[in-house]
């Protein structure tokens, strides 16, 4: 039997526990990381692609930004539009210069991989864990196997970032939290393509057809997204169809979509989830084992690099002082920002998607706040901050 002993045993290798493991490191914190997939497979996922500052400046601290800023893209701004109309939300100069960047999140984990591993960091893939036992005592343990040979990780702490269907969420006692879920009548189609982006900054689009997204990737690969049925299928959307629904529902007046080979097709449902407690005794649960929100608000993987980076601090405070007083606030430290984060994905795909006839109650009110936006600089900066991301003493 495999035997390892450490400070903080981390489940998952995905942004929230590389993230943690190198906060960690910089504090003089030991920590193992196991992971269930393979190197390969968590390096190839392709999930989210935007950055807030905050995230941004957290790998800068961390000495894993240079290909980050190199190959990134920062955006200053977004362009909203609405039935043909668009305007454009200038992040910088409504928040004293907090911006965005575009960097797909696999590219994320491999430089986060890259520098735990060169720095001698423990992390095991293709080892699942099997059983987290005595989180409610000093002696916490987590089982997992690893290459047909089982084993236990002894630690102070655990950290599962492991996802919605990891076994930390698993094991926290049902009777310490409440969950919370919504699930959108709608659902995303989103493509990559072997395309130049249409765009120098992501589109947003309300259309009576649905909902559309020109996101990006690269100056040579194109990110995009429509909205589609809950029992839709990619089957139903030949490379033809999409495109063509593409540009009908970004189209407006002076502007072209460019069009190219697509090499992924996927369906992503819509939906909400958090609970609202993320720990218990010497468990804590971070990034989506904790929370999942819509994509339309760019917010995922930046709520869980906020996880851990609240996380780390806690434990930094108690191998540093012998305190457990930051610790044992850790949930309400990060729902505050959890709390803010779902108001502002619901906002942003309750006001894009088609939810009801042309013309309806719901319609026109979607209709007032885009109007609204389109003239109060007060409006517009209250999207910009949630965009960018708030800092984090905002909700200190």
């Amino acid at each position: 039997m495999k035997i390892l002993k450490t400070q903080v045993g981390i489940i998952g290798a995905g942004p929230a526990g590389l993230t943690l493991a190198l906060l960690l490191r910089k504090q003089g914190i030991e920590a193992i990381i196991i992971e269930h997939r393979s190197r390969e497979y968590v390096q190839a996922r392709v999930r989210a692609g935007l950055l807030e500052q905050n995230t941004v400046d957290i790998y800068k601290s961390l000495g894993v930004a240079n290909r980050l800023l190199k190959e990134g893209q920062e955006h200053h701004g977004v362009y909203l539009s609405f039935d043909g109309q668009r305007i454009r939300i200038p992040f910088g100069e409504l928040t004293g210069g907090r911006n965005i960047t575009i960097y797909g999140q696999q590219e994320v984990v491999k430089d986060l991989t890259d520098e735990w591993i060169a720095g001698g960091g423990q992390i095991y893939f293709e080892a699942p864990a099997t059983k987290i036992e005595n989180f409610d005592t000093d002696n916490p343990k987590i089982y997992f196997e690893h290459q047909g040979e089982a084993g236990i990780m002894d630690c102070d702490f655990m950290a599962a970032c492991d996802g919605y269907h990891g076994i930390g969420r698993k094991t926290l006692p049902s009777d310490t939290f409440k969950e919370y879920s919504v699930t959108y009548p709608f659902s995303w189609l989103g493509i990559l393509a072997h395309v130049a982006p249409s765009t120098d900054e992501l589109i947003y689009a309300y259309h009576e057809r649905g909902f559309a997204l020109h996101s990006l990737r690269s100056d040579k690969i194109s990110r995009l997204y429509i909205q589609v049925d809950n029992d839709d299928s990619v089957d139903n959307w030949s490379d033809e169809r999409i495109w063509e629904e593409l540009a009908i529902r970004l189209g407006t007046e002076g502007w072209t979509l460019k069009t190219g080979p697509i090499f992924e097709k996927g369906i992503t449902p819509m939906r909400s989830f958090f609970t609202d407690n993320m720990q218990a005794g010497r468990l804590f649960l971070a990034g989506d084992a904790a929370h999942i929100v819509p994509p339309t608000g760019g917010k995922g993987l930046n709520l869980a690099v906020a996880d851990v980076k609240h996380l780390a601090d806690g434990l930094a405070e108690y191998y540093q002082q012998n305190s457990i007083n930051a610790l044992d606030n850790y949930s309400a430290i990060a729902l505050k920002r959890i709390w803010r984060a779902q108001d502002f994905s619901n906002f942003m795909t309750t006001l894009f998607h088609k939810q009801d006839e042309h013309g309806s109650f719901t319609y026109q009110l979607q209709k007032a706040k885009f109007d609204y936006i389109k003239v109060s600089k007060a409006y517009a900066t209250t999207i910009a901050e949630n965009y960018v991301g708030l800092p984090f003493e905002a909700f200190e």
